[in-house]
């Protein structure tokens, strides 16, 4: 659920980010603030059990609460994580939004963006090569902190939609005093928090010529 969270956070939050930098102080940048606004503000628990509700009022169909192995049955199991990652991915694609305007809107004040401009290159050149190569290094960060803080904060989601998940094997492991599943649990949370910034350094060698490592 996690992955396809953060699938869906950087399809949609880069594109309304982009969006809402290039047409500052616009209709466009409103609409879309609010809904970043609304996003931040929203719970993803909350919204998930929105989400099942609307489902049955409307459809009266409910998204699938017996937990379906992968391996056993794919398209079941994506079926049941698809509800889920919309709801988490919508409050982490606010996020993504809110930081990617900032940090775009930041670049494009900078005196290359000018001079590139005064050369004769287009806009879309302008953002596209130019522009985000620099503002994607902070959204780098924010989605691989998010991401890797989604592997075991999920608790609520998953007790919402009935998903066994690192999460819930972390409350249950509370619950039943099992100190040697817990510490596993802590190891392996920890572990991926140093993978997932590992990543994200490498990538930042990729979006920002500036930087290598030797």
């Amino acid at each position: 659920m996690a992955i396809l969270a953060a699938l869906v956070a950087v399809s949609i939050g880069i594109p309304l980010g982009i969006a809402a930098a290039l047409y500052r102080n616009t209709w466009v940048d409103h609409v879309i603030r609010v809904i970043a606004f609304a996003g931040l503000a929203t719970p993803s628990f909350w919204l998930g059990m929105l989400v099942i509700l609307g489902l049955l009022a409307l459809f009266e169909w409910s998204p699938p609460v017996t937990f379906t192995p992968f391996f056993q049955n794919p398209i079941a199991n994506l079926m049941q994580l698809v509800w889920p990652a919309l709801a988490v991915g919508y409050r982490y694609s606010a996020m993504v939004t809110r930081m990617t305007r900032s940090t775009l809107l930041e670049v494009l004040q900078e005196d290359y963006i000018r001079t590139a401009r005064a050369k004769g290159v287009s806009e879309r050149m302008v953002v596209v090569r130019h522009a985000m190569r620099n503002a994607m290094l902070p959204v780098i960060t924010v989605v691989g902190l998010e991401f890797a803080f989604l592997i075991g904060g999920l608790v609520v989601t998953e007790q919402v939609f009935n998903l066994n998940g690192i999460g819930k094997l972390f409350v249950d492991a509370t619950l039943h005093a099992d100190y040697t599943m817990v510490q596993a649990l802590v190891m392996l949370v920890a572990g991926f928090f140093i993978l997932v910034n590992f990543c994200v350094d490498m990538l930042y060698a990729v979006f920002d010529p500036r930087v290598r490592y030797r």
